[in-house]
C-alpha cells in the first residue's frame, strides 16, 4: 500500500511539473506564449527589478547567457514589482532599460506577480504551496534553476549571484544531465 501510494506521488509530481511548459504566459511585447520552445533546455528563471540594489544582477545575467547559451541553456527573466514598487515602468520601458544598460539577449517576459494572491501561475509552480520549492520568493532576483526534463532542480535566493559558485556548479550539473 505504502509503494502505491510512492508510485502515485511520483507520477502526479511528474504530471504536475511536466505543466510547466503549457502555463500561458507573454512576453515582454505581449504575446501570448508558453514555456513549450524551451523544452530540452537547461533555465534560469529569474524575477527582475530596474530600480533595485540588485539590479547589477543583469550583468552577470547576461554573462550567463553567453557563456552557457550555445550548451543549451538560457535565462528567462520576469520583471516583478511586488517588492518596493522597484519595477514601475512598462513592459517597453523595461525592454529599453534592459536593452541598453545591461545589453540583455536573454528573454523577457510581462511582467507578473511572484507572490500573494496574484501569484503567476509559474510561480505557483515553483515556489507555491504545493510547489517545487514552497515559500515566498523573498526579494527581486529570486532564482529557480529548471533542468531540460522541465523539472525544477535549485532554488537560489536573491543574494546568491549569477556568478556564485553553487550556482555555476548546479548549472553545470544539469547541462551535464542527459
Amino acid at each position: 500500500m505504502k509503494r502505491l501510494a510512492l508510485l502515485l506521488l511520483a507520477c502526479f509530481s511528474t504530471f504536475a511539473m511536466a505543466n510547466l511548459y503549457e502555463i500561458p504566459l507573454k512576453d515582454i511585447d505581449g504575446k501570448e506564449v508558453t514555456l513549450k520552445a524551451y523544452e530540452g533546455k537547461v533555465l534560469l528563471v529569474v524575477n527582475v527589478a530596474s530600480q533595485c540594489g540588485l539590479t547589477p544582477q543583469y550583468q552577470a545575467l547576461q554573462a550567463l547567457q553567453e557563456k552557457y547559451a550555445g550548451k543549451g541553456f538560457t535565462v528567462l527573466a520576469f520583471p516583478c514589482n511586488d517588492f518596493g514598487s522597484q519595477e514601475p515602468g512598462s513592459n517597453d520601458e523595461i525592454k529599453q532599460f534592459c536593452s541598453t544598460k545591461y545589453k540583455v539577449s536573454f528573454p523577457l517576459f510581462d511582467k507578473i506577480h511572484v507572490k500573494g494572491a496574484d501569484q503567476h501561475p509559474l510561480y505557483q509552480k515553483l515556489s507555491g504551496k504545493d510547489g517545487a520549492f514552497p515559500g515566498d520568493v523573498k526579494w527581486n532576483f529570486g532564482k529557480f534553476l529548471i533542468g531540460r526534463d522541465g523539472k525544477p532542480l535549485a532554488r537560489f535566493e536573491p543574494g546568491t549571484t549569477p556568478d556564485d559558485a553553487a550556482l555555476l556548479k548546479a548549472v553545470d550539473e544539469a547541462l551535464a544531465a542527459k
